[in-house]
């Protein structure tokens, strides 16, 4: 019986770590107030989805460690998101459709951050999209963005695989 326990009990999510730095990189106030991400519930999730979609972009692009973090990340994702919406009030009829939804957002992100990283699609429309959902923001704000985006992501590229897994962000 206790090895069948061991079969269906949940790995541990080696991405936690690395999962809870993005969550404090997307609350950073500098997104909000130097790049105008509205600073509302939907805002927030488009930062968050943003910096772990660059992240899980990085991650697919390494090793196989990294790639396994990636799946982790998604889970770390998926129960937070889970937990959040709880606290939301939303009851289990409709947390797997909402849920799902999110997750198809994030997976949206990750497919067009991935091409903006292989220069088949502009950083910029690819801000406008993920950050803004195309909402009217001023230049500067959406230039700011962009610009951090860029540095996130060229500090992600020279992090190595290991420090990046443990969590160590840019």
């Amino acid at each position: 019986m206790a090895s069948l326990m061991r079969l269906f009990r949940r790995e541990e999510r080696v991405a936690q770590p690395l999962y809870e730095q993005i969550v404090a990189r997307a609350r950073q106030p500098h997104w909000y107030l130097d790049g105008s991400v509205p600073d509302t519930l939907e805002g927030r999730f488009a930062m968050l989805a943003t910096l772990i979609a660059l992240v899980d972009v990085r991650l697919e692009n390494g090793g196989e460690q990294a790639r396994f973090a990636s799946v982790s990340l998604a889970e770390c994702f998926v129960g937070d998101m889970d937990a959040e919406l709880r606290q939301l009030g939303t009851g289990d009829p409709a947390m797997g459709k909402k849920v799902g939804s999110l997750v198809g957002a994030l997976g949206g992100r990750v497919g067009a951050w991935r091409r903006a990283v292989e220069g088949t699609e502009s950083w910029e429309a690819v801000t406008g999209r993920s950050v803004y959902r195309e909402a009217e923001v001023p230049a500067e704000a959406r230039d700011y963005v962009e610009r951090q985006l860029r540095l996130f992501w060229s500090a992600l590229e020279a992090r190595g695989d290991e420090a990046l897994i443990n969590g160590t962000l840019p």
